[in-house]
Order: C-alpha cells, then sequence, then structure tokens
C-alpha cells in the first residue's frame, strides 16, 4: 500500500467521528509515521493532556498529537480490507484517548 492511500485511509477514518465530537477536537495534529521507536508493535498513540484533564494553565500549549504508525498496521493486516479496518479501529481508539476514555473502557467498547 503506498503512503498516500494509507495516509487518504487515515483521512477517512477521522470522517467516521460523529460531527458533534469533531467539533469539540481541538489543538490536535495527527499524524503518520513508519514505527514507534520504543514500541515497534504499537499501532496508534495520543500524545497530549485529555479533554478532561485540561485545566487554565492548558491555553497556549503546543498541539496534541495522535500518531498512526503505518509499518505497524500494515504488519498485522493481511489485505486491504484489514487495513481499512484496523486504521479506522485505531484512529477512533486514539480520539478516544483524546476526550479521556481509558484503555479498559476503550475494550469494554470493542475499540480496544
Amino acid at each position: 500500500m503506498t503512503p498516500d492511500r494509507f495516509e487518504e485511509l487515515v483521512g477517512d477514518a477521522l470522517d467516521l467521528i460523529p460531527p458533534q465530537l469533531a467539533s469539540a477536537i481541538d489543538n490536535v495534529v495527527v499524524l503518520v509515521d513508519d514505527r514507534n521507536d520504543e514500541d515497534p508493535y504499537l499501532l496508534g498513540l495520543y500524545h497530549g493532556i485529555a479533554l478532561t484533564e485540561r485545566d487554565s494553565h492548558y491555553g497556549g500549549s503546543l498541539p496534541d498529537t495522535i500518531t498512526v504508525y503505518r509499518d505497524a498496521l500494515l504488519e498485522i493486516c493481511s489485505s486491504e480490507e484489514e487495513v481499512v479496518h484496523e486504521v479506522a479501529v485505531t484512529v477512533i481508539h486514539e480520539v478516544a484517548h483524546y476526550f479521556g476514555i481509558e484503555e479498559d473502557r476503550l475494550h469494554e467498547l470493542g475499540w480496544g
């Protein structure tokens, strides 16, 4: 899969977020990288301060980041259909962290 096609899938996954939630996302950048240096099997990572934890000191902060790891995702998938699904799950999972939803709850909801 080409890098451009993969980035298109990330954009498509972001489009799955309901408009009410998408409009609440602020100061977040979504990136695509090959792999996480510390954990090469990691599919995605939210790095920042969850919306539920922001206070008056948050203003002026650099953007939070959501990184989707292309090579790790492609490695676990055997078809483009699987890649589409796993990218969507990964993006939704990391956006949920932005909203303060913890790992255990995401697994309960089927987004683990």
